[in-house]
């Protein structure tokens, strides 16, 4: 520990910031070094030790006091390693545990769908959707949209019409390629 001495007299004072620099720049290679060797990754050794580092920092007057205030920093470094590694495992085996589902993607007659109804009128698109896809009746579509059923019969065949226009225009778009 550095002591400076007070212009009041021979009384030593300790420099509690230089003493902790001085043993923070000493040890703390040396405990990265070990805690990489252990994890096995660089900047996850180096954030264990600079939290261990912090935590001592908050308490260095008690701990500068002990006789080997490395032990005790290596052991929260080390601690907070194995919480890690725990929690690591954890997150591992609960992935390892759920079920991997695979969604085949859309065939290519939804995509040309998709694309159809995207340019017809929103109302006509809702309607179609709701009814043909989602197999809601002429009442439950009315009801949902608050409208009267021969609306939506209106919506349902101007909607065909117009979905069977773009997948027309599709259909001859393709045979001039």
């Amino acid at each position: 520990m550095n002591a400076t001495m007070t212009r009041r007299g021979a009384m030593p004072v300790i420099d509690v910031q230089r003493d902790f620099d001085e043993f923070y720049a000493a040890t703390f290679p040396v405990l990265r070094s070990q805690l990489f060797a252990y994890l096995g990754d660089r900047a996850e050794a180096q954030d264990v030790v600079q939290e261990a580092f912090c935590r001592a920092f908050i308490r260095w007057k008690s701990i500068s006091a002990y006789q080997d205030p490395f032990a005790w920093v290596r052991r929260v470094a080390w601690n907070l390693a194995t919480s890690r590694f725990r929690r690591r495992r954890t997150a591992v085996n609960f992935v390892r545990g759920q079920r991997e589902e695979h969604a085949d993607g859309p065939s290519p007659d939804r995509i040309v769908l998709v694309a159809a109804l995207a340019k017809i009128p929103a109302q006509l698109r809702k309607a179609v959707v709701l009814h043909y896809i989602g197999d809601l009746s002429i009442a439950e579509i009315a009801e949902q949209e608050n409208a009267a059923e021969g609306t939506v019969k209106s919506w349902l065949s101007r909607g065909r019409a117009a979905l069977g226009e773009q997948l027309a225009e599709r259909k001859e778009g393709r045979s001039h390629v």
